[in-house]
């Protein structure tokens, strides 16, 4: 039987999972525990702070930045922290691999002494096997055109290396071992479009907003993917 400290957590961690209201018996059905033990669950990490907002009988939500303090990581959970970052800090995007790298220094510092030892010793590695295509560009335009949900004008070279330019809506970034692929509309084609970001000679962010949220574009590009697989 999982201890109070654990049952609390993984509450926690499934009001992560859901954007939207869910109600006490999806909670209570999801975490094996009583619709009771649910209530009170909630109420305990609402008097210890948690932003927890609805009520019995609608659902309940928390809003995206609640912190959880280090001791509530499973060991499990910092190796994987720790091992995604540092892949990521050996990606050829520096800005990104800064953050990488500043953000396990920021783990290590605040982890108590068990686990940062635990970490040190893990002898978790991340290797890349084949060298990284080095991007012609500053990367941290694309993923700040995603993140604002604007228009990217970029040049792209093809495999045949005939140069375009084009406005795209950027959606997203798919990182790949050796390449980085920029999953967006492109304007010019009038569908969706991958862009290596090693052939994007050229990326200007623009003013201008996307014409839609990019979460819808992100599902009708998921939707679209599927399609294509099941045409294969």
């Amino acid at each position: 039987m999982a201890s109070r400290s654990e049952r609390l957590l993984a509450l926690i961690q499934a009001l992560r999972r859901h954007r939207r209201p869910v109600t006490a018996q999806q909670l209570a059905t999801e975490l094996s525990v009583s619709v009771r033990t649910t209530y009170r669950d909630i109420a305990t990490l609402v008097a210890q702070g948690a932003p927890i907002a609805g009520e019995a009988g609608v659902g309940f939500v928390m809003p995206p930045g609640f912190m959880l303090p280090p001791l509530m990581f499973s060991d499990e959970e910092i190796e994987a922290l720790m091992l995604g970052s540092r892949w990521v800090a050996q990606l050829p995007d520096a800005p990104l691999a800064r953050a990488a790298a500043d953000a396990v220094a920021k783990i290590m510092t605040v982890l108590p002494d068990r686990l940062r030892h635990r970490v040190e010793d893990a002898g978790l590695f991340a290797v890349p096997r084949t060298p990284a295509a080095l991007d012609r560009i500053d990367a941290g335009i694309v993923r700040r055109a995603i993140r604002e949900e604007r228009k990217l004008r970029i040049a792209y070279l093809s495999d045949a290396g005939q140069q375009t330019v084009r406005v795209v809506w950027p959606v997203a970034i798919a990182f790949f071992e050796r390449v980085r692929v920029v999953v967006a509309w492109c304007e010019l084609r009038q569908a969706f479009r991958h862009f290596r970001t090693d052939r994007i000679t050229v990326a200007e962010s623009t003013a201008e907003p996307l014409p839609r949220r990019r979460a819808e574009l992100l599902t009708e590009w998921r939707e679209a993917e599927r399609i294509a697989e099941a045409a294969v």
